[in-house]
């Protein structure tokens, strides 16, 4: 295995007007990890997705994929390289069919050759996704589960080497939630590596091998789950002492505010 990490944030640094949204994150992502990414809502996690994916140009730091400096990248070249994302706010295009959808990605940025080849390739990830029923339905038609489980197969479309889940889990319920979990699982097995931006603890914890905190644009913590949860700067500025003492030790519950 190489000893470059897939990912590599250096001291990153966002802001917007006089407010600091990112502030000299640094962290690595390996292959083949799931990593986890916490933090209250305004922490900065979307903008740190949105540079490193060339949505927002960092104001000082520095992003390597592979080993390549990649700091000033724009989305198509991100995505061309492997880097692909979801979105918090699902939008397909609407008009268009489950198939074409995914075909849009398969062809600008997944190295398909031909209308052909792209739908090809969207055929095989719309059936891995469990949505080969309504591969020719309009996106509109799609239910907000099958609406998230077209954001995967966009996503997989574009063949990515590291996939960056923003809040894919948002608004779904418990046995949708599972299912989620299980696909996520599925898409790691293919040697995917996933960041995986996420507020409910329990997907956090259930996939994660490593979790990164931000917190007012800072990453204050980053370690295994358990060690994570358990320290008392991450419970008081996220966690809170009802999950502390649910899920941590008693000694790190005792000490939350």
């Amino acid at each position: 295995m190489s000893a470059i990490p897939l990912l590599r944030v250096s001291n990153l640094n966002k802001s917007f007007g006089g407010v600091r949204a990112v502030h000299a994150v640094s962290f690595e992502v390996g292959r083949g990890e799931i990593v986890g990414l916490i933090g209250p809502n305004g922490a900065g996690k979307t903008t740190l997705v949105n540079l490193i994916t060339g949505v927002l140009r960092p104001g000082g730091g520095r992003i390597e994929f592979d080993g390549v400096d990649v700091t000033n990248q724009r989305p198509f070249q991100a995505a061309r390289r492997g880097l692909a994302r979801t979105f918090q706010v699902v939008q397909p295009f609407p008009q268009m069919s489950v198939l074409e959808n995914v075909a849009a990605g398969a062809l600008f940025a997944g190295g398909a050759g031909s209308r052909r080849e792209a739908e090809v390739a969207a055929a095989e990830q719309i059936e891995f996704v469990g949505l080969a029923d309504l591969a020719h339905a309009p996106a509109s038609s799609l239910t907000l589960p099958n609406r998230k489980r077209l954001e995967f197969a966009k996503s997989l479309a574009m063949n990515p080497r590291l996939l960056m889940l923003d809040e894919v889990n948002a608004g779904l319920n418990s046995g949708e939630l599972d299912a989620a979990v299980r696909l996520i699982r599925s898409i790691a097995a293919r040697g995917i590596t996933i960041v995986l931006i996420e507020h409910l603890m329990k997907v956090v914890l259930g996939l994660s091998q490593r979790i990164l905190v931000l917190h007012h644009g800072e990453l204050i913590r980053e370690g295994v789950p358990q060690e994570v949860i358990n320290d008392p700067q991450v419970v008081a500025a996220y966690l809170g002492r009802r999950f502390a003492e649910r899920y941590g030790s008693p000694a790190r519950a005792d000490s939350a505010p």
